[in-house]
């Protein structure tokens, strides 16, 4: 079915007479097959544009292309449904694969009214396959830019894990975290802010990302003299075989949280670490960051660490603007 949408959104471009007579011939097209084939689904107006649509988005300069070509060929224009000579055509036609085709059709849908650019349409192709995503995963992710924050956090990866776990830790982290499904208002604490991530724990994990799996809030980590410390949050990654100890802060990045996180990063390798398990990675999630202050803080930290902010402003000014 896919393979024959796209072949329909290929003939509608290649037909000069769609500017020429405007949505009329969408119409007929989508009267002509409905009548044709009177149980098939799929051959509404507005589908059948979404056919040209995900054609054009793959093959963006493909109308121009043949505008150049049909001022200066001295042979016929391509009909609708020839295949288009590359010897004649500088211009390369995306051609699907399988993994392509694999996704359901209101999946391309989303992507190509979400997405600006083809390396982020097939980037979000590619992750539906790997993880899975149904299409409220898709649409969180859409809408939370992950193309643009997946594997952006800043950390210190390279220096303090080995390959290929340093390249994964990275992709894993993203900044900035979306907080904006939280009812959270303007003058929040950590405590607060923690509270209503775990009573969204759902939503929270969708955000960052799969794989991610929670083990414990303010879990005790029991040192031998008999004092205990408690980190805001630990996960344990599935794909990377490690804990993952999170902490909130509410306020800019100072020097002084990547040395407790950097402790409790420790602590948990010490006590919750098992011989199978690599080593613990911990996250701050902070307000905001300066690059500089955040890099120089990471240096010399021993422990593999990254720091990213997280945005709520949304729920912020609603609450403000309901007040």
């Amino acid at each position: 079915m896919l393979e024959f949408y796209w072949s329909m959104g290929h003939d509608l471009a290649l037909r000069k007479e769609l500017g020429k007579h405007g949505d009329g011939i969408v119409t007929n097209v989508s009267l002509d097959l409905r009548a044709a084939f009177p149980t098939m689904k799929g051959l509404s107006e507005n589908n059948i544009w979404s056919m040209k649509r995900w054609f054009l988005f793959y093959n963006k300069d493909f109308l121009h292309q043949l505008g150049k070509e049909s001022e200066n060929a001295t042979t016929k224009l391509y009909q609708p449904g020839e295949v288009l000579p590359t010897e004649r055509n500088k211009q390369q036609v995306f051609l699907p694969d399988d993994t392509f085709f694999s996704v359901p059709w209101r999946h391309h849908v989303e992507i190509i009214q979400h997405c600006n650019a083809v390396e982020e349409g097939l980037f979000y192709i590619h992750k539906t396959v790997e993880e899975g995503w149904s299409r409220q995963e898709l649409v969180h992710y859409l809408t939370a830019r992950l193309y643009m924050t997946q594997g952006q956090a800043l950390t210190n990866f390279i220096e303090r894990l080995p390959k290929p776990q340093s390249h994964l830790a990275q992709e894993v982290l993203k900044d900035p975290y979306k907080f904006d499904f939280l009812s959270i208002g303007p003058n929040y604490d950590e405590k607060e802010l923690e509270t209503a991530l775990i009573s969204d724990i759902t939503r929270f994990l969708l955000e960052l990302g799969k794989g991610f799996a929670f083990v414990g809030r303010q879990m005790e980590l029991k040192m031998p003299n008999g004092k205990s410390y408690f980190p805001d949050l630990v996960f344990y990654h599935i794909k990377m075989r490690c804990y993952v100890v999170v902490e909130l802060k509410v306020v800019e990045f100072e020097p002084e949280h990547a040395g407790k996180l950097n402790f409790y990063v420790t602590a948990t390798d010490k006590l919750l670490k098992s011989e199978t398990d690599n080593p613990t990675v911990g996250l701050l999630i902070c307000k905001s960051k300066d690059k500089t202050t955040v890099e120089w803080s990471l240096q010399d930290i021993d422990k593999p660490l990254g720091v990213a902010s997280y945005d709520l402003e949304r729920i912020c000014q609603n609450v403000i603007i309901t007040k």
